[in-house]
């Protein structure tokens, strides 16, 4: 009996590791900067760099969560029912009528990339991949998909919903072992 108990401990206390030790502040709130910060270096990104979204269905996986290429934050969402899945980058850019065309959707691509202005964002496509990207604060946030897997409406209501994480979903971007300390 005792052995159960000892095994079962650190199942019950991982939820209370991953939605934060601050309870008392507000939902909603962004997350404290000191641990934003902590969590960013240890992507080995800026903390600016550092967005969420939220779409019905799908939920972030935390292993994928960091850095890609030189400096550009990542984060895979993956459908809680298909294998469906939808990838949202940041990165120091900029995005206008002008240059749109002209960046590459994937690195090292030479496909045509078509922009149209949609809102406040661009939404791009190539091939049989398309984007969301959502310029904002000196930074392009990217919510990028396969067209068979992800439509258009969904990587729309994700680019919409982009923001900066709060504590719980600071908390959600960290493998169970490394939210311990944040």
């Amino acid at each position: 009996m005792m052995r159960t108990a000892r095994a079962l401990l650190p199942l019950l206390v991982l939820p209370v590791l991953l939605t934060g030790c601050d309870a008392d502040k507000e939902d909603g709130a962004a997350a404290d900067s000191a641990d934003l910060d902590a969590a960013a270096r240890g992507w080995g990104v800026a903390p600016e760099l550092v967005y969420v979204t939220k779409v019905s269905g799908f939920t972030v996986f935390p292993e994928s969560v960091g850095v890609y290429g030189d400096d550009e934050f990542v984060a895979a969402y993956r459908s809680d029912k298909s294998a469906a899945k939808f990838g949202l980058f940041v990165d120091r850019n900029t995005l206008t009528a002008e240059n749109c065309a002209k960046q590459p959707m994937v690195e090292g691509s030479h496909e045509r990339v078509t922009c149209e202005h949609d809102g406040d964002a661009w939404y791009r496509k190539t091939g049989d991949h398309h984007e969301y990207a959502v310029p904002v604060d000196g930074v392009v946030i990217r919510l990028s998909a396969d067209m068979d897997k992800v439509n258009r409406a969904t990587l729309r209501k994700a680019a919409e919903a982009a923001h900066r994480p709060d504590d719980a979903e600071l908390a959600a971007l960290l493998p169970a072992t490394n939210g311990a300390g944040i």
